[in-house]
């Protein structure tokens, strides 16, 4: 409650209190400190709709702040995100614009966003799509991403882009033996791709999405890189065309 107040407080200030007229409440004595804050109660209690409206100015400026300081995480790791070796690229690899997703095969949003991603990427043409497996939620997780890791490995980068897609609407448990099984399904060598998950190549990749996660400060899934934008959650196929539009008209 306390933390309320003082945002409130905070963005009030911002609204009553133009550069003019800014009050620096630390030069102020006790006398006209009690005064002010007797005024900034009376002044509320007769406009509560203005706390709503303090509310709101502070945190569009947080907001913006956040923004910024996500640019500059995307500017900082670029070549991590959009260069490395070791992640898996497809869409259209001269595209204009690069999306990167972090993904957990476990997780419900990701397979939520997974028909939306393969529908802009289909509809735009011009965007190339980078994953980065960042499994989170658990020894299946690791399971799946280890799997689809050692897939690529050993079948190949079409292989691996087949397998993820199955993986990603698969009902059945995550095992040993219900991947093998979708392995199998595809024509690949499940005994092979289940020997090499143990592979150093693969503990190396996860090792270095992790790292890579942390210093954007991602701590879920999905969560997307779209040019400068990080983008931490689902977003629905309409809101990433969107952003996809904007970020090529500020190009221009």
């Amino acid at each position: 409650m306390k933390s309320f107040f003082a945002a409130a407080l905070t963005g009030l200030m911002l609204i009553l209190s133009g550069p003019a007229l800014a009050v620096d409440l630390d030069a102020l004595t006790d006398t006209e400190r009690a005064a002010f804050r007797a005024e900034v109660r009376a002044y509320l209690l007769e406009n509560p709709e203005v706390l709503m409206e303090a509310i709101a100015v502070l945190e569009q400026r947080q907001a913006a702040a956040e923004a910024a300081q996500d640019m500059d995480l995307v500017a900082a790791n670029a070549e991590a995100l959009f260069n490395s070796e070791t992640s898996w690229e497809g869409g259209n690899p001269e595209g204009d614009l690069v999306l990167v997703e972090f993904l957990d095969y476990r997780c419900g949003f990701c397979r939520r966003a997974f028909p939306e991603v393969e529908q802009l990427l289909e509809s735009d043409g011009n965007i190339q799509f980078v994953i980065k497996e960042f499994p989170i939620l658990g020894e299946q997780s690791t399971l799946a991403s280890r799997f689809a890791l050692s897939t690529r490995i050993i079948e190949g980068d079409a292989a691996y882009k087949d397998l993820h897609d199955a993986m990603m609407v698969m009902r059945a448990e995550v095992s040993e033996e219900s991947l093998s099984r979708i392995a199998t399904e595809l024509g690949f060598d499940a005994e092979a791709i289940l020997a090499g998950i143990d592979a150093p190549e693969i503990d190396r990749v996860l090792e270095e999405n992790y790292a890579l996660a942390q210093r954007l400060q991602i701590s879920g899934t999905p969560s997307f890189v779209m040019g400068d934008q990080l983008l931490r959650g689902y977003l629905p196929y309409e809101a990433m065309a969107e952003l996809a539009e904007q970020l090529r008209a500020e190009a221009n």
